[in-house]
């Protein structure tokens, strides 16, 4: 028998035309969307508006695609990380941050990453697979309080932008009108900067965009991300200089601060001087601390002091809140391999 398809993660249109070759009427690839995207049903038995034969029939080939999570810690800070299975047999880690008026989810792209930054445990993990569209959106469905989720963040395991097509197709679900109808802006995607499938994305999405940068100084980028060699950090915001930034999408750089590495004033004039012009905002980011790693933390005080410095620039520059580091929920903590899982 054949494997069954997941509903969860195909269009309208997708759907639509697989029931028309079940013999079934059309209309009823938008009761199944309706009901998969919308009321979020977890088996077809629950589509009640459609007759129990049908559902027979798309049973036998379909499933919803929905998959709970293994497993869920809670920060002291009311982040929650959450442990996916993949269809594959591989693991993901996805985090939930509760704000005042937002509910985050920080979603993977891949099982571990290819990039291989030296400050993030993912990228230390090694690269072992792209997610497909149906695992991307099964963290956002089968998120415990999935409904009140108001914002996503491509900025779990992986580099999206490495893994383009599946997290455009989720992207076009989570936004279309007979999906959760959200607006684009309510997603950003983060990316160390894969020039070709950036301009896509550009091109093609009206999503918030997050580059992380990390150091103004390309040959210091380098040691700490190889990627900066084939798109060096300097190319990508001059394409970035391109395109309109003041009201279709915000533009914001991640830069996490290490002690004694870029958080000097040397760095923060580099930093302005590299971004000048740009209407962009600057959020900086604690370092957390991983294993087989010699970096360390910035001080506060001279996060304060660099913070002050762009800001007098001229820029939008915040200091993150971190959260969820007491249960390796933090920024470039996420790995499925430091608990012997991938």
């Amino acid at each position: 028998m054949d494997q069954k398809q997941y509903l969860l993660g195909m269009t309208l249109a997708e759907i639509t035309e697989s029931v028309a070759e079940l013999g079934l009427p059309k209309f009823t690839g938008k009761q199944i969307a309706g009901w998969v995207y919308v009321k979020r049903v977890k088996r077809i038995d629950e589509m009640t508006n459609i007759s129990l034969k049908n559902r027979e029939i798309l049973s036998e080939k379909f499933d919803i695609g929905r998959s709970e999570p293994l497993d869920i810690q809670t920060s002291a800070d009311g982040a929650r990380k959450m442990l996916f299975r993949t269809y594959g047999g591989k693991f993901i880690e996805t985090v939930i941050i509760p704000e005042e008026e937002r509910l985050t989810v920080c979603v993977s792209s891949q099982v571990g990453c290819r990039m291989n930054c030296d400050f993030c445990m993912t990228g230390k993990q090694g690269f072992h697979g792209n997610l497909t569209v149906t695992e991307i959106l099964n963290q956002v469905y089968s998120s415990p309080g999935s409904e009140a989720i108001t914002n996503l963040v491509f900025m779990g395991m992986g580099e999206p932008l490495d893994n383009y097509e599946n997290v455009k197709k989720a992207s076009e679900l989570l936004t279309a009108e007979y999906g959760l109808a959200w607006s684009p802006r309510r997603i950003t995607l983060s990316t160390i900067g894969l020039k070709l499938n950036l301009k896509r994305f550009l091109d093609e999405s009206k999503c918030h965009l997050a580059v992380s940068l990390h150091n103004p100084v390309a040959k210091e980028r380098l040691a700490m991300i190889p990627a900066e060699k084939s798109t060096p950090a300097a190319s990508v915001i001059e394409m970035l200089r391109e395109y309109d930034w003041s009201r279709q999408r915000r533009l914001s750089f991640e830069y996490i601060m290490f002690d004694r590495v870029n958080d000097s004033p040397l760095y923060a004039r580099e930093l302005s001087k590299l971004l000048a012009g740009l209407d962009c905002r600057i959020n900086l980011i604690r370092f957390h601390v991983i294993p087989a790693s010699n970096l360390k933390p910035s001080t506060g005080e001279n996060m304060v002091k660099f913070r002050d410095f762009l800001t007098a620039k001229g820029f939008i520059c915040t200091i993150r809140a971190s959260r969820g580091e007491d249960i390796s929920a933090a920024w470039g903590m996420l790995s499925t391999a430091k608990s012997g899982i991938v």
